[in-house]
């Protein structure tokens, strides 16, 4: 694990002690069985869309590698703008310490849009389970690198009784395995390296080819053109999740078209 993940995952065991004192994990699995009407984040991905792939667009006012990118936005906006731009879901960084993140927004998201709605954060535990169900998330971030094969198969088992997707998200061929072996069916590649912050879709043309019948597949980082996209394609990828190039537009809903080949 990098010294960067395990800063990030240090912090997120203290916030959910922080949040446990305001409500506790018995009140938001009561909240979490009575949410519904999730919107199918994992069967919207399972096969191409009308232009043969599928974009993940991704509301993200920070990173830890960027820095600032757009802190200043209207969410919902954003979310408005995915949808006439064709994208298949929204992603919304929940981080705050190390994304920008602001509390309101993944609520924002989700209201403003149809679109199914993935919760993007450091998910350690059953209580970030539960809290993601209560906020109304259609799925939700678990990351190989963050977690134990034993933690990683209760938490999908968790979601799975909640009705929530996992996007479990891998970063190698051996990261890909444990995903695998977990059950996992919606697996993510992501190709930045956590270590030295660069990417390469590289990474993903080349971790795919471990993929199993009946697995879903999502390109992570470092897709920015068409000609990404089309390199990907070609390697039988069809789902991308795309963030900085979006944030960084000033006509995201155009860059998506282009983005899909219009």
């Amino acid at each position: 694990m990098s010294d960067f993940l395990s800063r990030i995952i240090e912090r997120k065991k203290e916030e959910v002690k922080e949040a446990a004192r305001h409500a506790s994990e018995d009140f938001l699995r009561s909240q979490a069985e009575k949410s519904n009407g999730r919107r199918g984040f994992m069967r919207g991905l399972s096969s191409p869309g009308p232009a043969g792939m599928n974009v993940i667009a991704e509301v993200k006012r920070a990173s830890p590698s960027k820095g600032k990118i757009r802190e200043l936005i209207d969410p919902a906006e954003y979310a408005r703008m995915y949808e006439a731009g064709g994208a298949a879901a929204v992603s919304v960084l929940t981080d705050r310490d190390y994304f920008g993140a602001q509390p309101e927004d993944f609520e924002n998201v989700r209201a403003a849009s149809r679109l199914p709605v993935l919760r993007k954060d450091f998910i350690i535990s059953s209580y970030q389970v539960y809290q993601s169900a209560a906020m109304g998330a259609d799925a939700l971030l678990l990351i190989v690198r963050a977690l134990s094969p034993e933690l990683l198969k209760d938490l999908l088992a968790l979601c799975a009784s909640l009705g929530l997707d996992a996007l479990v998200e891998t970063h190698n061929e051996h990261e890909f395995e444990i995903a695998s072996l977990s059950g996992a069916k919606l697996i993510g590649i992501n190709n930045r390296d956590l270590a030295t912050f660069t990417t390469d879709i590289a990474t993903s043309i080349r971790v795919c080819q471990k993929a199993a019948p009946g697995q879903v597949l999502v390109a992570e980082s470092g897709i920015h053109t068409r000609s990404d996209i089309e390199r990907l394609l070609n390697a039988g990828l069809w789902n991308f999740l795309i963030g900085e190039s979006l944030m960084r537009s000033e006509d995201p809903a155009a860059l998506l078209q282009a983005l899909h080949g219009a």
